[in-house]
């Protein structure tokens, strides 16, 4: 399967919030409130950095406890491993519940061929199915709803026992693929689980406009952030964590640092003209050794690697500014940032570039085309008034998961209605 790299991200035009026009029966409400099992595919592993697809099942287990969901991560890579001489992934850890969530089992099917080769797929794809329906039948699982995130689970499809398919597109892949022979595999998959899934939900406007000539239900759904996990940026008290000892004003970014997403360029030019101060990077580091080795040269500039979700708050509570020193791509401009509902929820100033999502709050960020304006924004950032931080936490109020996932919950009893009524 084709390796991606998902951020603690995705982006935004429509303030409403809405799924995409849709209406609901008043069973289909009802059923919203009557979730039966889940089969939840995702492109993410279940660990400490929280994504979309964790906040989405952490919702739907709470109000409908007596239902099961089986996560599926990516697969256990063993011809990747053999070929790095990385054999981590022999490690079998089995199907765990997350703690907390007795009814949130996590499993990873195993990948024995690479995917370079259209055989070495269609034999994963196959050991991928027969892992899950035997965990599936293990925990008791029964006729789930079938949640795809990834586009190359399209196999999956209409061969699970589901009642239903949803398709989840957070990411334009397509436009992030590599070689041209890469973006036409992902084009065919993503069209085919368009067309064969009973919903398609979306969480930006770009990618609603995009799948609406491919796929006939299409719902939008952004993300969301819980706010009362960041209440303690500016309102904690007590020690801070032991390595944030950075010299002041602290530029703060949070989420997975990655080349398709990260200027590293920018970013690099903004820290080198800094007079003092620090710029802090907090999250998971893909970047290629020349930009690490680039950026530490500076040395003002930090890197902490992955820091678990319940200790986040108490980083940002270090930083002067948010920063977002986003490119402006095709890619991007697919996303709906989770860290811009988790930054408004901080409420600190946050500075960013001209990217899809924040460029749709000019009232409470501070946006710029260029090295200049980034640090003219972070001089006006760094002496704003005070009353700026509540109005980023209101608007962030109106983001919460908790509305996501009642939205989710209606698409699913939609699907469910739809299937029924075949």
């Amino acid at each position: 399967m084709i390796d991606h790299i998902h951020d603690q991200a995705s982006s935004v035009v429509d303030r409403t919030v809405p799924t995409a026009g849709l209406t609901f029966s008043n069973d289909a409400q009802k059923a919203s409130k009557e979730v039966s099992d889940l089969l939840f595919v995702s492109m993410e592993n279940w660990d400490d950095v929280w994504r979309r697809n964790q906040f989405l099942c952490k919702g739907i287990a709470e109000r409908a406890p007596q239902s099961k969901i089986l996560f599926v991560g990516p697969p256990r890579d063993f011809s990747n491993s053999v070929r790095r001489a990385r054999f981590t992934s022999f490690k079998d850890p089995g199907t765990w519940t997350v703690p907390g969530f007795p009814n949130i089992f996590v499993t990873r099917p195993p990948k024995l061929l690479p995917n370079s080769f259209a055989w070495g797929r269609c034999f994963n794809d196959l050991l991928a199915r027969r892992h899950i329906t035997r965990v599936a039948r293990r925990i008791g699982l029964r006729n789930p709803a079938l949640w795809l995130n990834p586009h190359y689970a399209v196999s999956m499809a209409g061969r699970m026992g589901e009642r239903a398919v949803i398709y989840d597109v957070t990411d334009d892949w397509t436009a992030f693929a590599g070689s041209q022979r890469e973006r036409r595999l992902v084009k065919q998959q993503d069209a085919q689980l368009c067309r064969v899934a009973d919903a398609v939900i979306v969480c930006s406007s770009r990618l609603l406009s995009m799948k609406r000539e491919l796929a006939g239900s299409v719902h939008l759904i952004p993300n969301g952030v819980d706010v009362g996990h960041y209440r303690s940026v500016l309102n904690g008290t007590g020690p801070l964590p032991p390595r944030a000892t950075w010299p002041k004003p602290i530029l703060g970014y949070t989420g997975t640092v990655h080349p398709s997403r990260v200027d590293v360029l920018l970013l690099a030019s903004v820290a080198q003209q800094m007079k003092h101060g620090s710029v802090v990077l907090i999250g998971p580091d893909h970047l290629s050794v020349a930009d690490r080795a680039r950026l530490d040269a500076l040395g003002n500039v930090y890197r902490t690697g992955p820091i678990p979700y319940d200790q986040v708050p108490d980083y940002m509570r270090t930083f002067d500014v948010s920063i977002v020193p986003h490119c402006v791509t095709p890619f991007t401009e697919s996303l709906n940032p989770i860290k811009l509902w988790e930054y408004l929820a901080a409420g600190k100033p946050i500075v960013s570039t001209q990217v899809a999502g924040f460029r749709d709050y000019p009232e409470h960020v501070y946006l710029a085309g260029n090295v200049a304006e980034f640090l003219q924004a972070i001089s006006s950032a760094l002496t704003e008034p005070s009353d700026k931080a509540e109005a980023r936490r209101q608007e962030a109020r109106q983001h919460s998961w908790n509305s996501r996932v009642e939205d989710v919950l209606g698409v699913i009893a939609f699907c469910t209605e739809k299937a029924q009524m075949k």
